[in-house]
């Protein structure tokens, strides 16, 4: 919850020059932002036909009625979105969604034509009392059942690890224990799902992930991209972390 339109778009306008000017260098990524609900419509227009994506922070899980407040995936993608965050470790731990309600969100995203990225992660408690997998193996297995049938269509699903202590905090988890978090939600989807479909999954890292941290690891075999909070509200920062993917 950062920032009013006027902010957004200067936001997404350096992001959106930066990215055209590094078109040349062959930056072999999907780059997209996830601003607050009132600027979506706005830099929709502002982007048109830019390779820069448009994602929202939330969404219902139903897809209209009398929610007074909600925001449907079917409004998201009236105003161009292609992606939602879904589970987000300040949804859960601010507004009690637990793993049914992602799960039902993530069922409704895909209804609605929206590629979920959903969030799991663990607590500096949970961390620190050794359940780490534990806590990773329930939020997964949770959401698993609400993904469609077609193999092409779950290999789209994004996943997010955000370590909640290393959100905001300046922490940051190292990259052995982002890659074997990673590693491991690879595994597990690779049992449930199969090998060829865990292996075009999307794992993302989303704790405290910046240019200083960046290269080592999005080098990790298993760490697909970042989900980035706080440096993404400064161009600079957010377009040295593109920089830092691996050629």
């Amino acid at each position: 919850m950062n920032g009013l339109l006027e902010t957004a778009q200067e936001l997404a306008g350096a992001i959106q020059t930066g990215l055209t000017e590094r078109e040349e260098k062959r930056v072999v990524c999907e780059v997209l932002i996830c601003p607050p609900f009132t600027a979506l419509s706005a830099l929709h227009q502002q982007l048109g036909e830019s390779s820069l994506k448009l994602g929202a922070q939330d969404m219902a899980v139903e897809s209209s009625g009398a929610y007074t407040g909600e925001v449907s995936g079917l409004m998201l993608r009236n105003v161009g979105c292609r992606y939602v965050i879904l589970g987000h470790s300040e949804r859960r731990s601010y507004y009690g969604e637990t793993d049914e309600v992602v799960a039902a969100k993530t069922a409704s995203a895909y209804r609605d034509g929206l590629t979920p990225i959903v969030c799991v992660g663990e607590t500096l408690e949970e961390r620190e009392a050794g359940k780490t997998l534990e806590v990773i193996d329930r939020q997964v297995n949770a959401m698993l059942p609400s993904l469609p049938e077609t193999d092409s269509k779950r290999q789209t699903l994004v996943i997010a690890y955000e370590p909640v202590w290393a959100i905001g905090t300046g922490k940051v988890a190292t990259t052995e224990q982002a890659q074997e978090v990673h590693a491991h939600i690879r595994a597990q989807l690779a049992k449930a799902l199969g090998d060829a479909t865990a292996g075009k999954i999307r794992i993302l890292y989303g704790g405290s992930m910046k240019p200083g941290n960046a290269k080592e690891l999005l080098a990790q075999t298993d760490i697909d991209g970042g989900l980035i909070g706080g440096a993404a509200l400064n161009a600079n920062d957010f377009l040295a972390i593109v920089d830092s993917l691996p050629n």
